[in-house]
């Protein structure tokens, strides 16, 4: 653990925040760079990694998986690639600590090698269901042995004859998207995944950039990703973006702090990763971007936020898969916005590393915002001015929790207090530092 991170922490108000700053790199182009790395042919460098716990669990399988995966300086990590069906069956048990993305990942990737791997995590994760990816996973072939409701732990017993599929998604979820075009990798002939709503596209990019075939159309019954298989893979070396969901972070807590200014530099702007961004620009938020890029073949600016009057608006569900995690920072901003936000369609938000629709309206309410859950539609009622606060939040293994209880301690009438720092580790570590850096008051409780 990063030793600025304590567990438990208070959060106090906090003066203007000033300054500029990088955020560690993007959690989801972190896990993807190490995995089509560790599939290519070839040494593949890869600058700014997260190096937070959920990317590092990764690594570790990986290692156990056969891939030499070595770390070069600080954010700077080589993959010497196996190639495609080079990986070897792991001694150890998987464990993927709290890493949604990890598990499923690399549930896919081993779906179609054959040989049997064990899947374990953190007590979190091994509550999330998993029968969104056994359930394609076991139409190309694959077998599971797992408790209830396919839970980890799990075994995944991988097939030597990998059937191409045609998939729909039930609900969008990139991580089940991505779980059926690794596997799709090892099967003959073209893999489809047929998505309701654009969801988070790095898988897609990433697999260009190593060489695979990828095709996209959309169609009125949804986009169609199709996948080549059984290409060979050529290492290429990126560099990841910054964690558009990590910016959110100082992002919001400049906007709800009077009087502040703020510069994240480095931000990726994938289309399908800034619905927080559109949400708070609608909202009224003194936000622009500046010196825009592409790096990596994914889009980045630097993003400057000044202090100011939010007010309250309606977000859609169709913008949900385009900013599922940032919910809980989006309800802190609402709590201190001008009038009502409502946000429809959440209903993934329940499956997460907590029931984040349940953790965020039970600690806004505890800081006195009056909220509402309506199915799977939350309602926060904003008054304009800073919330009372002063609540004492069980974060439940969740990271984001976490840290938008801290933003909200830090312009809240009173302080906040949260159960458990160490959680932040898995996808922002330092972010205790970043935020004192510009001005928070966050220390341990």
């Amino acid at each position: 653990m990063n030793a600025s991170i304590r567990s438990p922490l208070r959060s106090a108000r906090a003066h203007a925040l000033q300054g500029r700053v990088g955020i560690p790199g993007d959690k989801s182009v972190s896990h993807r760079a190490l995995i089509f790395g560790a599939i290519a042919v070839g040494t593949t460098r890869i600058t700014g990694l997260l190096e937070g716990e959920d990317v590092l669990h990764t690594a570790s399988a990986l290692r156990s998986l056969g891939v030499p995966i070595e770390r070069e300086a600080e954010a700077s990590w080589l993959v010497h690639g196996v190639g495609l069906g080079g990986l070897a069956e792991p001694e150890a048990v998987l464990d993927l600590g709290n890493s949604g993305t990890g598990a499923r990942l690399l549930m896919g990737l081993v779906a179609t090698h054959p040989f049997t791997s064990f899947f374990t995590g953190d007590e979190s994760l091994c509550r999330r269901p998993m029968a969104r990816v056994t359930a394609p996973l076991t139409e190309m072939g694959a077998r599971f042995v797992a408790r209830d409701g396919a839970r980890l732990p799990l075994a995944v017993l991988g097939t030597e004859d990998p059937l191409p599929i045609e998939y729909r998604l039930p609900v969008p979820s990139a991580q089940v998207k991505s779980a059926i075009l690794l596997a799709g990798l090892g099967a003959p002939g073209e893999t489809s995944v047929i998505e309701p709503q654009p969801t988070r596209n790095h898988t897609e990019n990433m697999l260009r950039h190593f060489g695979a075939t990828v095709a996209v159309t959309e169609g009125k019954n949804g986009r169609r990703v199709t996948v080549g298989g059984q290409p060979e893979l050529v290492a290429s070396d990126l560099t990841v973006p910054g964690d558009p969901s990590s910016a959110s972070f100082p992002l919001v807590a400049a906007l709800v702090v009077p009087g502040s200014t703020l510069t994240v530099t480095g931000v990726g702007l994938n289309p399908l990763r800034t619905g927080l961004f559109d949400t708070l620009l609608e909202m009224g938020a003194n936000l622009k971007y500046e010196n825009r890029r592409v790096e990596g073949g994914e889009p980045i600016a630097d993003i400057v936020v000044c202090g100011g009057t939010l007010r309250g608006t309606t977000v859609p569900a169709e913008r949900a898969p385009r900013m599922i995690d940032e919910y809980p920072i989006l309800g802190i901003a609402a709590a201190f916005a001008e009038g009502r936000t409502v946000m429809r369609g959440l209903q993934e938000l329940r499956v997460k590393e907590s029931d984040r629709l349940a953790a965020m309206a039970h600690g806004l309410e505890a800081c006195g915002v009056k909220v509402a859950v309506d199915g799977d539609d939350f309602v926060v009622e904003g008054t304009g001015a800073p919330p009372a606060g002063g609540a004492n939040i069980a974060v439940e293994f969740d990271h984001r929790i976490a840290m938008s209880f801290l933003v909200m301690g830090m312009a809240a009438r009173r302080a906040m207090r949260i159960d458990d720092g160490a959680t932040i580790e898995t996808s922002f570590p330092g972010f205790v530092a970043l935020m004192n850096g510009i001005g928070g008051a966050i220390e341990p409780a």
